[in-house]
């Protein structure tokens, strides 16, 4: 399931994500405390993204949550589209925006992309806002302004700043998406890992024996790959952590090294070469 964001009234998503007009809470007007506000019903679409997914989502299940109507909500947030980009950038706030750069960009910066792993993880409803159009608020420009901080002592040219940046947020979403969809994969299908594997290998064996013979180098790196692990998980203390799951951090965690020795690289006089024209990255 993807959401697109910024699919509501531009001028009103912008000044509601963007709205400083006086503390929270409060009004211009005299009067009663108004029962509900902004701030309700964005942590109440939270609420119910975390306990049951963005395709309960609605304006009607935001209001029952808050023990409302659909209708009582509309005064405050005009529709689910608004209220989407509302929630999503509400849940960035949580991220740190200050990281330690004493032992340099590179420790920073691992440490700004394992936080924002665990955030995907611990919100995997956030996975499916599509980053095609951005939701342009304060939450994601904080984010944005956390990593250009780090990797300004770089030394790379602003363009391919840029593009680094785009490379390190795609690539940290993506492998998140990953480990929280293999989170999701059993209970949604009653199935566990091992055992769709277990019966889908089993099968490969049977119906094609001359899997070996057909895809030599892929067969090889898998036998080097699967005595290699067995030999890591004597080494290692047991856990509670499902095999898939650790096998997700690690490829994150090697993935994230390789990206990182790419800006190392590219930050030494005379490694970094002419920035080719590429698109510009979102």
């Amino acid at each position: 399931m993807v959401i697109f964001a910024g699919q509501g009234d531009a001028r009103r998503s912008m000044a509601l994500l963007w709205r400083s007009a006086g503390p929270k809470g409060t009004r211009s007007a005299p009067g009663p405390k108004p029962a509900l506000d902004v701030d309700t019903i964005v942590a109440a679409g939270i609420a119910v993204a975390e306990e049951q997914g963005m395709s309960a989502l609605s304006m009607r299940a935001v209001g029952s949550w808050l023990g409302r109507t659909a209708m009582a909500l509309y005064t405050y947030v005009p529709s689910k589209s608004e209220l989407v980009d509302l929630m999503h950038d509400r849940v960035l706030a949580e991220l740190p925006t200050e990281y330690d750069t004493a032992a340099g960009w590179r420790a920073a910066i691992t440490d700004w992309a394992e936080d924002t792993w665990s955030f995907y993880l611990r919100h995997p409803w956030v996975l499916q806002v599509s980053q095609a159009r951005p939701v342009l608020g304060p939450g994601e420009y904080a984010q944005l302004e956390t990593v250009v901080r780090i990797l300004g002592g770089v030394g790379l040219e602003p363009l391919r700043v840029r593009r680094v940046i785009a490379v390190l947020f795609q690539f940290v979403r993506g492998m998140a998406r990953v480990a929280a969809e293999r989170r999701q994969a059993a209970p949604e299908t009653g199935v566990s890992d091992e055992e769709w594997w277990m019966e889908r290998t089993a099968l490969l064996t049977e119906v094609a024996p001359d899997f070996a013979e057909r895809f030599p180098a892929l067969a090889a790196l898998e036998s080097h790959a699967t005595a290699a692990a067995a030999d890591d998980a004597g080494k290692e203390p047991a856990d509670a952590t499902p095999h898939l799951e650790r096998e997700a951090k690690e490829a994150f965690r090697v993935g994230l090294e390789l990206i990182l020795d790419g800006i190392a690289a590219a930050e030494r006089p005379g490694l970094a070469g002419p920035a080719r024209a590429t698109p510009s990255a979102p």
